[in-house]
């Protein structure tokens, strides 16, 4: 199974450290953001990796090169202007193939292991990977109820970042044109087509300078949310 991260972002709301670096390659307990992903991807078997960028994107392509180094084949997706969600990954459609792919946000810190998600997704056109609602958004996103993901019922949780999907979702959009993630997958929730867990273990939407800090120094400390740092795969 081919993964794609998604590393198009702006991010607004971190300047100015995102003046002069992308969101991506801020750095945190010591290596850019992008690259704790590359690397637990690999140790998962996701070897063939497309990512997409657009805000000062080159530095992306000169900080990770062709993947060699951390034992994947990375290929890049530019864009002039940054795409949205299900945009970006209409665009790569062509990368990606025929079969499900695995889909990371860039700006996320995450101890999910990789390796225990789904390679095939049957009946289904999505799986995502929720989490308990952060503080920064109480109110969640989606609700899980037998494995089936719903934008109804009640307790909602907070989609991760983390999902899995079929590239036929993806299909109607024009490569090249804006679009958003969310219409497209309550539109397979209605049919009941989107699976899901719910992640028990570390999350952290790394959206500000101040979670960003936190998120470093307890990586620097040796602890994460509790969690020592022995434990948290590279």
């Amino acid at each position: 199974m081919k993964a794609m991260i998604l590393a198009a972002g702006r991010g607004e709301r971190m300047r100015p450290l995102t003046d002069v670096t992308p969101k991506p390659l801020l750095e945190a307990g010591g290596k850019p953001l992008i690259v704790w992903h590359i690397e637990r991807l690999a140790r998962a078997g996701y070897t063939e990796l497309v990512i997409n960028h657009a805000h000062l994107g080159g530095q992306i392509e000169a900080a990770l090169g062709d993947g060699r180094r951390f034992g994947v084949s990375i290929r890049y997706s530019p864009e002039a202007e940054a795409l949205e969600t299900a945009g970006g990954i209409a665009n790569v459609l062509p990368l990606l193939g025929p079969a499900p792919f695995l889909v990371v946000n860039g700006d996320i810190f995450c101890d999910h292991d990789f390796a225990g998600l789904p390679r095939e997704l049957s009946a289904l056109s999505a799986y995502l990977v929720l989490v308990d609602n952060p503080d920064h958004h109480p109110g969640g996103d989606f609700s899980l109820k037998d494995g089936r993901v719903s934008g109804e019922g009640e307790p909602k949780l907070t989609f991760s970042g983390i999902g899995i999907y079929r590239p036929e979702m993806f299909s109607a959009i024009p490569r090249g044109s804006k679009a958003k993630l969310a219409p497209l997958l309550r539109e397979q929730m209605v049919t009941g087509r989107v699976g899901g867990e719910c992640h028990a273990g570390f999350w952290l939407d790394v959206g500000t300078p101040q979670r960003l800090a936190t998120l470093d120094k307890s990586l620097r400390s040796g602890t994460l949310g509790g969690m020592p740092h022995s434990e948290i795969r590279p």
